[in-house]
C-alpha cells in the first residue's frame, strides 16, 4: 500500500509534428498521471489504461517540453494478494515499473487491427449456417490481400473493404442492446477504504478523458455514469473532498447527461443484512446527495454485486421514488437458474419494480462480438422485450471503459447479423421496457443467491458492531427528538447524527458487512463502531440530561431512586440490574410505559418469584410462573414447557442448546462460501470443561453456567438465565474461537411441525420451507434472518431470537443459529 511518486521529464521531438503522442507507462501498480497540479489519467495495466494521450496530433504551438508526476501505488487493481487473488495481501510483494516511454501511436493501424477483430469474431462466432460468417471471412481475407504493412496508403482501401460490412443494416426486428460504461468500484474489499478514494479519481478521470473525446459515451455511475458509468454517493463525496478539480470537471458531464448518477443509496450496501431503518437512511443520505449536487435524484436502484436481495427492497424503493431495479449477481446461482432477466418484482406488501439483469451476465463487458451474441440468445424473456442492457468497463477495482471497447461497438451499431448496439443510458432503457412491460412475469419475494451464505456470519464483530450501533442510533435519536419536544432550547444533534449514520452505512458495503473483505478493512470498520459507540453515548447522555433534568436532581430527604427509559413503544416489565450505594450491582423488577420513562425506588415484587433448584442428576430445573426449563450438566435444555399449558417444546430424547462443529471448507470463495456438504460434517460439541453450576440461586433471577471445549483448542463458556414474569429463556455466550475451516451453529429442536418456519426481515417476516422437497428448496440450506425466527404451528410455537446473528436454518423441526 507504500506510494511512489515519479517526476517525469518528457522531450517530443519536433520531427514528430502531425504525429499522435503517447506517454505510455507499464507497471504491475495502479497510477495516476498528474499535470499541473490535477490527475490527468488514471494508469492500470490490469484494466488495459497505459498511456496519456499527449496530443491527437503534434501542433508546432503544442508544448514540446512538458514535466507530468506519475503517482505510483503499491497494489494491483485487485489488490495485494499472493498467488489468488483472494489471498490476503502479501506485505513483501513487490511491483516491478517495466515501460516509461514516450511514443508515436499509428491510429491506422489501431482502426485495422479493431475491424479485422470483429471480422473475425463474426465469421468464428456466427456459425456456419449464417452466410454472414462466410462474408465477413472473405471480407477479412480481402483485406489482408489489399493491405501492405510497409505502405500505408494501402490502408484506407482495406478499411473500405470493413465498413462495407459494418454498414449493412439489420431488419427492424432485430434485438437492441443498450450499451451503458460501467465501472464498479467496491468502496472496500482486497483493498482498504483509503485505497478507494484513489481508485475513484484514477478511474473517473479516466472517464473524463475518454468523454472528451467521444461526447457519446455515457457512463452510469452508482456510486455514479459513462453515458454511463454507476457511482455511490459516498464515493462521490470523497472525490469532492480530495479531488476538488476534478469533481467540478465531473459536474460539467453530469450536466451534460454523459455522467449519469445511478444508485440512489449512500454506498452499494449488502441487500440481506442491514435493518429497515438502515436501508431507508442509505436511500436518504444517498438521494438527498445527489439531489443537493446534481439537482435530480435516481430513478433507478443499482445494485450489481450484492449477494441476494431482500423481500422487503420493493416497497423501500418505492417509497424512495425508485421504481426500477437493475442487478446482475443472480447469475452466480450455484444451483438453480433464474427465470427472468427482465421482470416485476414483488414485495412482501405488494409493492413492485421494474427489474432487469443484463442477459450477459456481467456488469464488466468489454464491448465484444462474444458477449453482443450472449446477450440475446441467453436472455430469458424473448418474446416479451426486445431490449437489453450490456454494462462495458473493467470493474471491482475499478477501471471502467476504454477507447477499444467504444471502437467495437461502434462498428456493431447497426450492423446486419450481429444485434443493434447503441450507447446508452439505464433511463433510455427502462423506458423503452416500460413501453414493452405488458406481457412480462412477476417475481414474488426475495431475490435469494444461491451462493455466499457464509457471509450472514463471517466477521461476528463486525456483526454484532452493526446491529449494536443500528441500536445505538435508534435510541439517540428518539430521546433527542423527545427531548426537543420538551425543550425548545435543546439542539438536536443532526450534523454530528449524520456523520455517525454515513459512518455505518459505509460499514454497511457488500464486502464490509458481509466479512468478505481483507483485515485492513476489518479493523477500519471496527473503529468506526467503537466511534459510533462513543459519540452515540454522549449525545445519548447530552437528551437524557435535557429530557430529565429535574428527576435526576435528587431532592432533600428523597429516597435513593433509579430513573429507567423505554425506547421501544410497547411497555416492558423486566428485571434490570442497577448499581446500589455501596457500589454492588442489584436486580430490580420495573415496569415502563411506551417511549416513556419510570422512577424506581422500591421495585416491584414479582408474582412469582423464580425458583431454581438443583436434582440428584446433576441437572437444574428452573421455573417463574410462566415457563419452567430443565438442563442437563452439559447446558443442554432437556424440557422447556409453558405452565398454563403444560405443553413440552423440546421432543422427547432430544436436546436444544446443542453445540455442533461442522466442516467448512468450500470449493473457493472461503470468506463467503458454506457448501451444503458441511451438514454432512456435523459434530455434537461433547467435551465439557465445567459441568453446569448455579449462579444465581432464584428470586428475581436464576442462572446457570458451564464450559466446554470446541474442536481443538477453542472454549465456550454460556450462563443461561430466566428472569421473574419473563416468557423467554436467555443465553449469555461467549466462545474464545481458535478455530479454522470449521463452523459453529447451536440446535434447538422443538415439538412442533409446519412445512415454512418464519423469518425476521427489514420491516416485516418471510416464510421459507422447513422441507427440502426441490432444488429452490434445499439451495436454502442457510439463510439469513434478523433478530428472530420462529416455528409455529395452529396455536403453538417456539422462536429463536438473537442480539447479534444473522445466519440460522430451520430444517424439519429444528431451528439452527450459526454463531
Amino acid at each position: 500500500w507504500e506510494t511512489c511518486w515519479f517526476k517525469v521529464e518528457l522531450s517530443i521531438p519536433p520531427a514528430w509534428a502531425g504525429q499522435e503522442v503517447h506517454f505510455v507507462w507499464e507497471s504491475d501498480g495502479e497510477g495516476m498521471v498528474w499535470r499541473d497540479a490535477q490527475p490527468v489519467q488514471g494508469l492500470t495495466k490490469e484494466g488495459e489504461k497505459t498511456s496519456y494521450i499527449l496530443t491527437s496530433s503534434l501542433k508546432e504551438t503544442d508544448p514540446h517540453s512538458l514535466t507530468l508526476y506519475v503517482e505510483l501505488a503499491c497494489n494491483g487493481l485487485f489488490g495485494a494478494g499472493k498467488g489468488s487473488m483472494i489471498a490476503p495481501p502479501d506485505p513483501d510483494r513487490r511491483f516491478t515499473l517495466s515501460k516509461a516511454e514516450l511514443v508515436v501511436f499509428n491510429r491506422d493501424v489501431y482502426e485495422l487491427l479493431v475491424d479485422l477483430e470483429i471480422l473475425l469474431d463474426m465469421a468464428q462466432l456466427l456459425g456456419e449456417e449464417n452466410q454472414r460468417s462466410f462474408q465477413a471471412l472473405y471480407t477479412a481475407n480481402q483485406m489482408v490481400n489489399v493491405c501492405d504493412v510497409m505502405d500505408p496508403s494501402t490502408f484506407p482501401a482495406a478499411r473500405d473493404l470493413a465498413a462495407a460490412i459494418f454498414s449493412q443494416r439489420n431488419g427492424e426486428s432485430q434485438h437492441t442492446i443498450h450499451a451503458v460504461g460501467h465501472c464498479h468500484i467496491d468502496s472496500a474489499w482486497l483493498w482498504p477504504y483509503e485505497e478507494t478514494i484513489r481508485k475513484c479519481a484514477r478511474s473517473w478521470v479516466t472517464m473524463v478523458r475518454l468523454m472528451e473525446c467521444n461526447p457519446e459515451l455515457t457512463f452510469a455511475c452508482s456510486q455514479l455514469r459513462l453515458i454511463s458509468v454507476l457511482w455511490q454517493a459516498q464515493q462521490f463525496e470523497w472525490v469532492r473532498s480530495w479531488y476538488p478539480g476534478l469533481y467540478r470537471q465531473i459536474q460539467d458531464f453530469v450536466a451534460k447527461g454523459q455522467f449519469v448518477p445511478v444508485g440512489g443509496t449512500w454506498v452499494e450496501m449488502d441487500g440481506n443484512l442491514p435493518s429497515g431503518e438502515s436501508m431507508v437512511r442509505q436511500f436518504l443520505q444517498g438521494q438527498r446527495f445527489f439531489q443537493e449536487q446534481f439537482g435530480r435524484i435516481c430513478s433507478e436502484f443499482w445494485l450489481p454485486d450484492t449477494f441476494g436481495y431482500s423481500a422487503q427492497l420493493p416497497q423501500l424503493m418505492r417509497g424512495c421514488g425508485i421504481r426500477r431495479f437493475l442487478t446482475q449477481k443472480l447469475s452466480w446461482n450455484l444451483v438453480n437458474t433464474f427465470p427472468h432477466h427482465t421482470f416485476f418484482w414483488e414485495g412482501i406488501d405488494g409493492s413492485r419494480v421494474l427489474t432487469h439483469f443484463p442477459p450477459g451476465d456481467s456488469y464488466g463487458m468489454h464491448g465484444r462480438v462474444e458477449e453482443m451474441l450472449k446477450t440475446v440468445k441467453n436472455n430469458k424473456d424473448k418474446g416479451r422485450v426486445n431490449h437489453s442492457a450490456l454494462l462495458f468497463g473493467f470493474g471491482d477495482g475499478g477501471g471502467g471503459p476504454t477507447q477499444k471497447m467504444l471502437d467495437r461497438m461502434k462498428r456493431m451499431s447497426d450492423t446486419d447479423g450481429l444485434p443493434r448496439v447503441q450507447i446508452s443510458t439505464p433511463d433510455r432503457l427502462f423506458s423503452v421496457l416500460e413501453k414493452e412491460s405488458s406481457q412480462l412475469c412477476t417475481w414474488v419475494g426475495e431475490l435469494f443467491l444461491e451462493l455466499h451464505n457464509g457471509t450472514y456470519t463471517t466477521q461476528a464483530q463486525i456483526k454484532k458492531g452493526n446491529r449494536e450501533c443500528e441500536r445505538i442510533l435508534h435510541d439517540v435519536e428518539v430521546l433527542s427528538t423527545l427531548a426537543v419536544a420538551r425543550d425548545g432550547a435543546f439542539q438536536y444533534p443532526a450534523s454530528q447524527l449524520q456523520r455517525l449514520w454515513r459512518l455505518l452505512l459505509l460499514n454497511q458495503f457488500h464486502d464490509v458487512l458481509p466479512g468478505s473483505c481483507i483485515q485492513l478493512v476489518v479493523e477500519d470498520a471496527l473503529q468506526y463502531y467503537a466511534e459510533i459507540r462513543r459519540a452515540g453515548a454522549r449525545l445519548q447522555e447530552e437528551a437524557v440530561q435535557s429530557l430529565c433534568r429535574e428527576l435526576l436532581q435528587p431532592k432533600a430527604g428523597s429516597t435513593e431512586s433509579t430513573l429507567v427509559l423505554n425506547t421501544l413503544p410497547w411497555e416492558r416489565t423486566e428485571v434490570i440490574s442497577r448499581t446500589g450505594p455501596a457500589g454492588t450491582e442489584t436486580l430490580a423488577l420495573v415496569t415502563v410505559p411506551s417511549m416513556g420513562y419510570a422512577l424506581v425506588r422500591e421495585p416491584l415484587l414479582p408474582p412469582q418469584p423464580v425458583a431454581v433448584r438443583k436434582q440428584e442428576d446433576g441437572s437444574i430445573a428452573m421455573e417463574n410462573g410462566v415457563i419452567a426449563v430443565c438442563l442437563d450438566m452439559m447446558g443442554h435444555l432437556t424440557s422447556l414447557r409453558l405452565v398454563d399449558s403444560e405443553r413440552e417444546s423440546v421432543p422427547d430424547g432430544c436436546y436444544a442448546n446443542q453445540f455442533a462443529l461442522f466442516d467448512d471448507v468450500p470449493l473457493y470463495w472461503d470468506a463467503w462460501d458454506v457448501m451444503d456438504y458441511h451438514l454432512e460434517t456435523r459434530k455434537p460439541v461433547t467435551t465439557l470443561l465445567k459441568p453446569l453450576e448455579i449462579t444465581l440461586a432464584g428470586g428475581l433471577r436464576g442462572s446457570a453456567s458451564f464450559s466446554l471445549q470446541i474442536g481443538e483448542s477453542s472454549t465456550l463458556t454460556q450462563e443461561i438465565i430466566l428472569d421473574a414474569t419473563c416468557p423467554y429463556l436467555r443465553f449469555l455466550t461467549q466462545v474464545e474461537w481458535k478455530e479454522a475451516h470449521k463452523f459453529l451453529k447451536v440446535e434447538f429442536p422443538v415439538q412442533v411441525r409446519s412445512t415454512n418456519a418464519t423469518y425476521e426481515i427489514q420491516f416485516g417476516h418471510l416464510q421459507r420451507p422447513t422441507h427440502w422437497n426441490t432444488s429452490w428448496d434445499w439451495a436454502r440450506f442457510e439463510v439469513w434472518a434478523h433478530k428472530w425466527l420462529d416455528l409455529s404451528e395452529h396455536g403453538f410455537g417456539v422462536a429463536l431470537l438473537n442480539d447479534c446473528k444473522y445466519g440460522a436454518s430451520a430444517h424439519g423441526n429444528v431451528l439452527s443459529l450459526s454463531l
